[in-house]
C-alpha cells in the first residue's frame, strides 16, 4: 500500500462558509498554473452533488474533466475521484473534513489516497500531487479569509 497524503489545517470562518468556498466558489480561488489548460481565463466548476463533475473550462469552450463527486455531505464531508492532467482509469481518491470548531474556526482535514490505481507510477504521482498541495491550499486559505 502506498501511503495517502494527509493534511490539515485551519481556517478562519465557520464550517459551512468552508464548504462554499471550496465547492461553489472554487473558480474563484483555483489557480490557473493547477489546471490541465494553464489558461488564466480558464473556469474551473464542481458540480455539488454524488456524480457531479469537476472539471475546466477554457475561454475558448474546450472542457477538460478533473474528477467526480463521490460524497457530498454539505457543509462537513466532500469526496471526489480525481484525475486531472491523466486518464480516469487513473483516478485517485480525495476526501476532505470540515471541521467546525464552535469558535468561527474550522479545521480542514484531507486525504489524498487510492495511488496503488497508478501502479508503478503511483510512488512518484503521490509526491509530485503532495507538492501540488502544497501550492494549492494557500489559495484556498486566502479566498475564505477574504470571503468572510
Amino acid at each position: 500500500m502506498i501511503e495517502p497524503i494527509r493534511l490539515s489545517f485551519e481556517v478562519d470562518c465557520p464550517a459551512d462558509h468552508a464548504f462554499e468556498v471550496w465547492t461553489a466558489r472554487i473558480g474563484q480561488w483555483w489557480p490557473a498554473d493547477h489546471t490541465a489548460s494553464g489558461e488564466l481565463d480558464t473556469t474551473v466548476v464542481l458540480e455539488g452533488r454524488p456524480g457531479g463533475r469537476i472539471f475546466e473550462r477554457t475561454t475558448a469552450g474546450t472542457e477538460h474533466d478533473w474528477g467526480e463527486v463521490t460524497i457530498w455531505e454539505p457543509p462537513t464531508r466532500l469526496g471526489y475521484l480525481w484525475h486531472l492532467r491523466r486518464d480516469r482509469a487513473d483516478a485517485t481518491e480525495v476526501e476532505i473534513q470540515f471541521i467546525d470548531r464552535g469558535d468561527a474556526t474550522t479545521r480542514v482535514e484531507i486525504e489524498h489516497r487510492g495511488w496503488e490505481a497508478l501502479g508503478a507510477d503511483g510512488e512518484n504521482w503521490r509526491d509530485r500531487n503532495r507538492g501540488g498541495w502544497g501550492t494549492l491550499l494557500p489559495h484556498f486559505v486566502a479566498a475564505t479569509a477574504a470571503e468572510a
